[in-house]
């Protein structure tokens, strides 16, 4: 909403327009009116709306025409003053006045008008029906107030109803012509009626209501009130409640009515409550709250933010099979203004084998894109209301920053759960098969992967001390040229070659002896495609020889050509060496720290699932 509200009054001369302003500030008729006054502000804490409000006067005898265009393009309403006694003057409204604030203002930011009709107790009749048709005839008129500056009355009112028409305004929201709502405004609030369909039924039940009332009017409804507006619903439209509910149809009516009978600010309400701004668009500190990422930290979501994720996969898993199908998928993002997965993504997570997206691929891609972009899921999170469900002052809640690495380094353990592996390899070393076997995938499931879906990240969870950790592989680029700073930064490194190829070996070492020779990131080789016939390497000692003589663990082989799913074994050292890269090159090579590391993993794994089944039975 507007941090403040400027009022400007025009009108022909001697209609009253600096007589309304001092009576509203003296209350009570001035004996001396002069040309006009000093621009007045009355404070936030005496205004309705709790808005400072600036009320500017327009003289022409004191003021030249390019003041008053200056005025007009600052003001943020504008009241055309006529006296009801006075046909000139309501002549004026459309002849002169209309048309003059027409020109002078920006055609695609509309400024709302009020028409004032001064002077009422002068007359004995009204001057609506002679108003009525102008205000049919523009649809810019918010409304039309009949007031008097010398008996006071509704002076309060004409510039409330000019504030509100400010912070309120009608004109985004429906369309007079139609008498209906706008798209725009159909649009803003059917995506707020999913975002509170919390158990995605199609219905807002008496809980969802209650929870939706509390949360943008601070108060819930009586149940004889919520009856109340079920009830009138139902008298007026087919469809508007199913079940005791309030369908979306229904939702929409009971706005349009709110709107047709000047409630208008019961929807501005809600609306801003989800994130809305004046143009009905999301607010861009609502999508972005502030949130401080400093160097070498990176950013994971929390607790809260894993639940309420949790409770979207869940209200959208209508078959409850632990899977996105593509339509549950399409109706899970239906809230966002555009498909943020694509079809890579079903090649970066954990997929069934329909391929779809299960239920840990589905977290392991929110978490990847908090690690990557943490701007992008704020955005994301703000589209699902997560500060609005989870009842958190901005999605910046649902994050954690991590320490910085340098201070994990030295006090050799972490507190983070998400860790990087760069894989680095020369061309046809085995890279993306690397990538594809950790989600479980064999060559022939790889071979079905069109180019155009192929993705360059893999993530997915691992168990380290039965601790519970998401490993994120990235497939860098070979080219030299083409390398940055984030193909360098990481957790950990990998270095793979292809044993069948002789010249495979040299790439590796090259990229080691060029960026980690002296960095404190551990690194491991991979002897990939371990299937095929091994070939001595075209380099000046064996892999295992470098390996030694770099303090690196012995060349681990690889090979994803198997029938069943690929051990994932690898994956858990990775992790490992991630998780305490001050470990020395003696226990890397000692069996019982990996079997340690990697004891109770495939236990984990499977009550992780298992405790996921017991959860959706509770629901």
């Amino acid at each position: 909403m507007r941090k403040d509200v400027r009022i400007l009054l025009v009108g022909e001369p001697k209609v009253g327009k600096t007589s309304l302003i001092m009576s509203l500030v003296s209350e009570e008729f001035p004996d001396v009116v002069p040309y006009r006054v000093e621009e007045i502000t009355i404070p936030a804490d005496v205004t309705p709306e709790k808005v400072p409000t600036h009320i500017v006067d327009y003289s022409e005898a004191e003021q030249t025409d390019e003041q008053l265009f200056q005025e007009i393009s600052k003001a943020n309403v504008i009241c055309i003053v006529y006296a009801v006694n006075s046909k000139t003057s309501i002549e004026k409204v459309t002849s002169h006045w209309i048309p003059l604030i027409t020109e002078n203002t920006d055609k695609d930011s509309r400024v709302p008008l009020i028409l004032v009709g001064n002077k009422s107790d002068l007359v004995e009749h009204s001057s609506m029906e002679t108003i009525l048709p102008i205000m049919n005839q523009h649809s810019e008129i918010e409304t039309c107030v009949e007031c008097s500056a010398r008996n006071l009355k509704n002076i309060s009112e004409l510039f409330y109803y000019a504030q509100k028409a400010v912070l309120h305004p009608t004109g985004p929201l429906y369309c007079p012509e139609k008498k209906d709502m706008k798209p725009l405004c159909v649009k803003a609030l059917t995506r707020i009626f999913k975002v509170s369909d919390l158990d995605n039924d199609g219905i807002l039940n008496d809980n969802e209501l209650n929870f939706f009332q509390r949360i943008c009017f601070n108060t819930p409804l009586e149940p004889h009130a919520l009856e109340d507006v079920k009830n009138v619903v139902r008298k007026n439209t087919m469809d508007g409640v199913l079940n005791n509910g309030l369908t979306l149809k229904g939702f929409l009516f009971l706005h349009t009515l709110f709107i047709q009978r000047g409630r208008h600010e019961t929807t501005w309400t809600v609306l801003r409550r989800f994130g809305y701004d004046d143009d009905l668009e999301l607010n861009q500190d609502y999508l972005f709250p502030g949130l401080k990422v400093p160097p070498d930290c990176s950013t994971e979501l929390n607790h809260n933010a894993y639940l309420f994720l949790q409770s979207v996969f869940d209200k959208h898993d209508k078959d409850r099979d632990c899977a996105l199908s593509p339509e549950e998928l399409q109706d899970l993002f239906d809230v966002f203004p555009y498909m943020p997965w694509g079809a890579d993504v079903n090649n970066t997570v954990c997929t069934n084998d329909q391929g779809w997206i299960t239920y840990q691929g589905y977290l392991s891609q929110w978490t990847l894109t908090t690690y990557l972009d943490v701007q992008r899921c704020l955005e994301y999170l703000g589209y699902l209301g997560y500060s609005i469900i989870a009842e958190q002052e901005s999605q910046a809640a649902g994050f954690t920053v991590t320490r910085d690495r340098k201070i994990d380094l030295q006090k050799k353990q972490t507190q983070r759960n998400v860790f990087r592996c760069n894989v680095f390899g020369d061309v046809a070393s085995g890279k993306s098969g690397f990538l594809q076997a950790f989600l479980g995938r064999n060559l022939t499931r790889q071979k079905t992967i069109k180019e155009e879906h192929r993705s360059y990240y893999a993530i997915s969870t691992t168990y380290v001390y039965a601790q519970e950790k998401y490993l994120l592989l990235h497939e860098v680029f070979p080219d030299f040229d083409y390398l940055t700073d984030a193909d360098l930064a990481c957790d950990v490194v990998c270095l793979v070659y292809d044993v069948s190829n002789p010249y495979s070996f040299e790439y590796c070492t090259k990229v080691f002896k060029e960026y980690f020779t002296d960095s404190r990131t551990p690194c491991m080789m991979i002897a990939a495609k371990s299937d095929l016939p091994e070939v001595k390497q075209a380099y000046g000692c064996s892999p295992l020889e470098f390996c030694r003589r770099n303090k690196m663990p012995p060349p681990q082989t690889f090979t994803c050509n198997i029938a069943a799913e690929p051990s994932r074994d690898i994956y858990t050292k990775l992790t490992t060496m991630a998780m305490y890269p001050h470990v020395s090159q003696e226990d890397l090579k000692s069996s019982t720290f990996w079997l340690k590391a990697s004891v109770g993993a495939s236990v984990f794994a499977v009550l992780g699932f298992a405790v996921y089944r017991v959860l959706l039975k509770s629901r």
